[in-house]
């Protein structure tokens, strides 16, 4: 995990998430990009020293909720995902706080997989369908 001040890592990250959420997934850049990146922990997920994913987490009002999980295309489907979801929760099941996150529809099985159960009602975020998930464990 590192800091949003640690330039050169948060270069790398936030390089993933302009190509997956911003040209991939047509994302506004001005909604990638938010407030919360300072407060937030970033992640960086390597494939032989080449960095093929992020993610971030940070700490809301309704516990600790995980962001801006992301793996450039032609490293999907190979394990980068889950190993990605996996270390984050072990970062932060320490806090014994409710974790939640808002998974696009396409991601949902990936969180399944982790011990995320969805719950309320289908919404939009940029366009794109999402539900809220619960860790359950």
């Amino acid at each position: 995990a590192f800091d949003f001040s640690e330039k050169e890592l948060a270069d790398i990250a936030f390089a993933i998430r302009e190509k997956v959420f911003v040209q991939e997934q047509k994302v506004d850049q001005r909604e990638e990009y938010d407030s919360h990146e300072e407060e937030s922990k970033h992640y960086l997920i390597y494939d032989d020293a080449v960095p093929v994913g992020t993610a971030r987490w940070r700490t809301t009002s309704n516990g600790i909720k995980l962001e801006r999980f992301a793996i450039l295309p032609v490293h999907r489907k190979k394990g980068a995902g889950i190993t990605l979801v996996k270390k984050v929760l072990d970062d932060v099941l320490v806090f014994n706080k409710p974790i939640y996150l808002n998974s696009q529809v396409a991601a949902m099985n990936l969180y399944r997989r982790a011990g995320f159960k969805e719950e309320g009602e289908l919404f939009y975020e940029a366009n794109i369908p999402h539900y809220k998930m619960t860790y359950q464990g």
